[in-house]
């Protein structure tokens, strides 16, 4: 694995060649329709389905609306779905990659070693003439085992404002605190910069060049070889971010609580 994504026309190959490979569909959008039912109507041949508020997160508290789940509840579910250490698994989702960027984060930080998101998702693979298919799947069980080592940075919140660069995934007006739709409070951690999940993408709803990315990144200081940190609302959407950046060549962090576990804590400072 040299890249977190995949093109469609790369994943065909992939599914026509002699490898097997691991379908994850992590269908969720925030308010929007409900994850299993666009599953059931439509998805690609052999895609197990992923509830992210129940097999990519724990119940919401102190860590924020999506903590990260159980590494245990996660073993299990990625179990159930097929995956297996030994395949490569491509995940993917119909809301740009946000909550796709979660599976694969997940699947990254537990140590699978080839794990990469469908550019464009399902929308992308309809458009260019992939096949689509009605019904649950059940898969035989996989044999995934989480590593005890951490695959991929993180920062809570107690360091999240000692990094050199924290980066807001949300909307500039989520960020500048104008406007609140979800938490209980507005603004942003103090001096995080933002860079929104919109501006990842190009028009055609694929992540933008290397190049532009850095560019992109650059104008907030994230560079290689900074010390980089990501967040959202609820850790989510951040990994959205934080694929950019690695295709950008900046490891960042996650913090996970985001915004929904910073502002848990009254005693924390807001910005706005």
């Amino acid at each position: 694995m040299t890249t977190p994504l995949i093109s469609t026309a790369e994943l065909r190959d992939l599914l026509a060649g002699a490898t097997e490979v691991t379908l994850l569909d992590v269908r969720y959008r925030m308010g929007g329709p409900s994850g299993p039912q666009e599953y059931a109507a439509g998805h690609l041949p052999g895609a197990v389905f992923v509830d992210l508020d129940t097999d990519l997160a724990s119940p919401p508290g102190t860590g924020g609306r999506h903590p990260l789940p159980d590494p245990q509840v996660f073993e299990r579910a990625m179990r159930r779905a097929g995956v297996s250490l030994g395949r490569p698994v491509v995940v993917y989702d119909d809301w740009s990659a946000h909550a796709a960027g979660r599976a694969w984060w997940l699947l990254r930080f537990h140590g699978h070693p080839d794990v990469r998101v469908l550019d464009g998702g399902l929308s992308v693979w309809v458009a260019d003439g992939g096949a689509v298919e009605e019904g649950a799947v059940t898969p035989e069980p996989g044999d995934f085992t989480r590593s005890e080592s951490p695959g991929m940075p993180v920062v809570d919140a107690d360091g999240v404002l000692d990094v050199d660069v924290l980066v807001d995934a949300r909307a500039a007006e989520r960020y500048r605190g104008e406007v609140e739709p979800v938490d209980p409070v507005a603004g942003h951690v103090p001096g995080a910069v933002n860079v929104p999940t919109s501006r990842n993408l190009g028009d055609d709803g694929r992540f933008r060049s290397a190049e532009e990315l850095r560019a992109v990144y650059a104008e907030v200081g994230a560079v290689p070889g900074a010390d980089v940190a990501a967040y959202c609302g609820s850790g989510v959407t951040a990994t959205h971010d934080l694929i950019a950046m690695e295709l950008a060549g900046i490891t960042a962090a996650l913090y996970p609580g985001s915004w929904s576990g910073w502002v848990t804590d009254p005693s924390r400072p807001v910005s706005r």
